[in-house]
């Protein structure tokens, strides 16, 4: 059994502190934009939280399913899929904005009764009580369940009881159905109700396909920098990253079944409410954006995922997953901002602010994070069979 091995921070202290610098800049930016232009502010927000939300919400849903599947391959990747997933509660925080500006976002919000039929209809669910209610109640489960199970895994480095392998798969089996709930949920909150008259009953599982996929590739990477500063070495494989691999192809497959399947039963059904979100976003420059995406997230990562060598290559999967994670930011944006500028694509300078606010921001944490634990469960009952993992 190999021994533990530990991040250490010293080495990376300069990182650290340039992380923590530019987040400490561009958060005070941030407000500045928030006081100057927040209606566009609110957009770019929202844009860059629910692009690392699907990131972290990703991470927390692979490590639930690998205790509910007793899954074995996973065991020496499961750290950092833990030490993103905690990294929700640092998102709980920087939530607050969007309910700060939430008049700028949500116009059902300040439609008063009896000025929109289609929204009289919906007020018993898209009213602030309840949204508040809700929001409370996801990330309350999101930062109880993603601490549970990270305190149970470090327990069991010190002393191996396999008790705490049953406790964890209770807590992923409990987390399953309540993840699907709050993430699907959590999409008609924060996006779909962007645009209140429309909606789709596919839309929750959209946001899933995305959300797994990405943070699948962004395991890649951080597996990938791990390695590249001299951890890990013997103890992820190539076999770890092929079936890495192999999980980026199956989400990319997912994704394009779910997109496509959304958009041809719209498409099919010709209902005004419905396919409005379509039109916008296939119209004027918005159209560019949105066959970037389909090219660049399902046919260009599918026909490169397909050979064995990519996926055994952990250089040249690092690639192919910064592509993929890229995407997901298109894919996010383009969510986002068509409810803002429907005319066209219009971009800001906040955009990047915020997305280089919240990035550094759980940069500069999870770094912190890495350091208290070792980088992979060193008494798991399953390591064995992980180290030896064989496709």
């Amino acid at each position: 059994m190999p021994e533990g091995e530990y991040f250490d921070s010293r080495r990376f202290t300069g990182l650290s502190t340039l992380l923590g610098v530019i987040a400490v800049v561009s958060l005070v930016l941030c407000l500045v934009g928030a006081l100057v232009n927040p209606h566009q502010f609110s957009y770019s927000w929202l844009f860059a939280f629910v692009f690392f939300f699907t990131l972290c919400a990703g991470c927390f849903f692979w490590t639930i399913v690998h205790h509910a599947t007793d899954a074995d391959w996973s065991v020496v990747v499961r750290r950092q899929l833990e030490n993103i997933a905690v990294l929700l509660g640092v998102l709980a925080i920087l939530f607050i904005p969007i309910l700060l500006l939430r008049d700028h976002l949500y116009s059902w919000m300040v439609i008063p009764p009896g000025r929109a039929p289609n929204l009289d209809l919906k007020r018993a669910y898209l009213n602030l009580h309840w949204f508040l209610i809700r929001a409370i109640i996801f990330f309350a489960f999101w930062i109880i369940a993603s601490l549970l199970l990270r305190r149970y895994s470090s327990r069991q480095d010190k002393d191996g009881n396999p008790l705490f392998t049953i406790w964890m798969r209770r807590v992923s089996f409990i987390s399953l159905p309540l993840f699907a709930m709050c993430l699907t949920f959590g999409a008609f909150d924060w996006m779909m109700s962007l645009n209140f008259r429309w909606f789709s009953t596919m839309f929750g599982v959209y946001i899933f396909a995305g959300t797994a996929g990405s943070s699948m590739a962004l395991l890649v990477l951080v597996i990938a920098a791990l390695q590249q500063a001299g951890y890990l070495k013997g103890i992820v494989t190539l076999e770890h990253y092929h079936i890495m691999g192999k999980w980026m192809l199956a989400f990319c497959i997912f994704w394009a079944y779910i997109g496509f399947g959304q958009y041809m039963l719209i498409w099919y059904a010709n209902i005004p409410e419905e396919t409005q979100f379509f039109l916008t976003r296939n119209t004027q420059s918005w159209w560019v954006l949105s066959m970037l995406l389909v090219i660049g997230r399902f046919f260009v990562p599918f026909a490169i995922l397909l050979m064995r060598s990519i996926k055994k290559n952990p250089h040249q999967l690092s690639i192919l997953a910064a592509w993929m994670i890229f995407m997901q930011m298109l894919d996010m944006y383009l969510i986002v901002l068509p409810a803002l500028h429907g005319t066209g694509v219009h971009v800001s300078i906040w955009d990047l602010i915020c997305l280089i606010a919240i990035g550094t921001t759980l940069g500069f944490v999870y770094l912190r994070v890495v350091a208290k634990t070792s980088l992979f469960p060193v008494r798991d009952p399953r390591l064995i069979e992980s180290l030896t993992t064989v496709n």
